[in-house]
């Protein structure tokens, strides 16, 4: 007989032993039952007083991480136990799940920053905050802060449904499909904090949305409802499932199904049902539902859905149609009750409880008070009268929050970095910001899309691979042949398109980024033709013209 092989730790086929030490933590006591500890525990005993299981694993089911001890350069990451990168502080990540927040929300996150975080707050592009430098025994109040708005941390990371996208601007958005606001409450309302989902494979990201411009980037979350108009007149939403980027990045694939509103937490439930059963859990780096879809293809994973976990057939159902070409919300736009929004963008998401406490003001003064994260690290305030807009966009402008950015500053991201990030291997907010300024000297009058994203190390939070100009940090070798920061580049990334080219050899040090990236936006902006797009040129450009 053949040897008995271990197959992918699919719970389905009868593989439910703990294959790894991930699941084996998870196996010996469910992640949730870690706030308890937290509270009773380890709030009052300490730092040195915490598991190691729960430290580095199950405090992630509460939006904890410890962050990087400062002065570890990157050239250690990863070769040096995770004990010693460990500081003896958190970055904590806060849900929003893509709702609009009111005035006593943000200035709660105002006021935790300020109080517990050291005035760290970044707009992350998934549209959560994430703190730094809190300490264990600050976690309560804080979760007692939080708990008072509708605010909360759990499930914000781990192998766990994490904080859901939607637009905005749901229910006021003049061009949107359907708000899908009730729709994203019911399944978090239903499903956030439930044991039923707390053992994942791995991460499981979701958007669900009717924004006409596709502001939640559905072509890569692990599952995302995309708002459409069937042929009857319905609005409904197609779905997507299995797109993901980091070092295996694939776009979603279009089960070709038409999900009505009442149907969506059904159909969530049962696409991460699915994950959960069937997710391969021997090897992490394989536990994304994305391997599982692209081994099956999307025609099983909708028969397995249907006749497995919602028994019933789903319609067909028509694509949606293509996004704009910016999907941002920055800007000053008027909202379908008459009333506008101001989108307008933070240096790289990055900005401060003292910042937020400000934003909070204006949002008052000019507004309802009511404000939004986006997708790409930026922030609207929302329901401001017409007469208002250009006295609100000229005050954000003296806190360096542009209403009317450059295209440099508009569309740039940039992930946490080895600032804090223990995964990191070069420095990225600080260095991004520096790029954009310096790109604004010297080309002030480039006008064309453009987007720049940076990431500290390969896992791609900060999407390099479906950037223009995708900058994914490493170690190079300078001139001088030391080793250096540097960046690996990816040239023309597209989402649900193409992923960004990576021509041989092609990489830079930091000292030399800004002089290649000018070089390559003067050749496209001197080679392109009438309406040619970034990517369309790189498509077609020599090598020599991308180096």
């Amino acid at each position: 007989m053949p040897p008995r092989t271990r197959g992918e730790g699919q719970w389905a086929l009868g593989y439910r032993e703990p294959l790894n030490k991930n699941e084996e933590t998870k196996k010996n006591d469910d992640p949730l039952n870690v706030g308890r500890r937290i509270v009773e525990i380890y709030s009052k005993t300490g730092f040195d007083s915490i598991d190691p299981a729960d430290l580095r694993g199950r405090f992630r089911w509460y939006g904890l991480y410890t962050q990087r001890k400062p002065g570890i350069d990157g050239g250690k990451t990863g070769s040096i136990p995770e004990e010693e990168l460990d500081d003896r502080y958190f970055m904590m990540r806060v849900r929003i799940d893509g709702r609009q927040l009111s005035l006593a929300q943000l200035r709660v996150l105002a006021d935790v920053s300020v109080k517990y975080a050291r005035n760290t707050a970044d707009i992350t592009d998934r549209q959560n905050i994430q703190y730094h430098w809190i300490a264990i025994e600050d976690v309560p109040a804080i979760w007692d802060a939080f708990e008072k708005v509708g605010l909360t941390t759990m499930e914000a990371c781990g192998d766990s449904p994490r904080a859901f996208l939607n637009c905005p601007l749901a229910g006021i958005d003049a061009d949107e499909i359907l708000d899908a606001t009730p729709q994203a409450d019911e399944i978090r309302e239903r499903y956030i904090g439930s044991p039923e989902f707390s053992n994942l494979p791995r991460k499981f990201k979701t958007a669900i949305s009717g924004c006409a411009s596709h502001c939640t980037v559905h072509e890569i979350n692990d599952v995302s409802f995309v708002g459409v108009v069937n042929e009857a007149g319905e609005v409904g939403y197609d779905l997507f499932v299995g797109g993901g980027l980091s070092t295996n990045p694939m776009f979603a694939k279009r089960l070709g199904v038409f999900v009505r509103p009442e149907q969506a937490h059904e159909v969530w439930k049962g696409v991460i049902s699915v994950f959960r059963d069937y997710g391969y859990r021997r090897l992490r780096h394989r536990a994304r539902i994305k391997f599982l879809i692209s081994d099956w293809g999307p025609e099983k994973f909708r028969d397995v859905l249907q006749k497995e976990y919602l028994g019933y057939e789903l319609p067909d159902g028509p694509a949606p149609a293509a996004p704009k070409a910016q999907r941002d919300h920055v800007g000053i736009h008027r909202q379908k009750d008459g009333l506008y929004y101001v989108g307008f963008a933070p240096r790289v998401g990055r900005v401060s409880g003292e910042k937020l406490n400000t934003i909070a003001d204006l949002a008052e003064r000019y507004g309802s008070g009511r404000t939004a994260l986006t997708t790409e690290q930026k922030m609207i305030i929302l329901d401001v009268p017409e007469e208002n807009t250009e006295a609100l966009a000229a005050e954000l402008e003296k806190h360096d929050l542009q209403v009317r950015p450059s295209v440099f500053r508009r569309q740039s991201m940039a992930c946490t970095g080895i600032e804090y990030c223990k995964l990191a291997i070069v420095e990225t907010k600080q260095r991004t910001m520096d790029l954009t300024d310096e790109l604004e000297k010297r080309l002030p009058t480039f006008d064309q899309p453009l987007t720049i994203n940076m990431n500290g190390c390969p896992n791609s939070c900060a999407r390099v691979q479906v950037a223009d100009i995708g900058l994914k940090g490493q170690l190079v070798v300078d001139e001088d042949g030391n080793q250096v920061e540097g960046y690996q580049i990816h040239l023309g990334g597209q989402l649900g398109q193409t992923f960004g080219k990576k021509v041989r050899g092609l990489k830079t040090t930091s000292a030399d980024l800004t002089d290649y990236v000018e070089r390559v936006v003067r050749r496209y902006d001197e080679q392109r033709v009438e309406g040619e797009t970034f990517a369309q040129w790189v498509g077609r450009a020599d090598e020599s013209d991308l180096k």
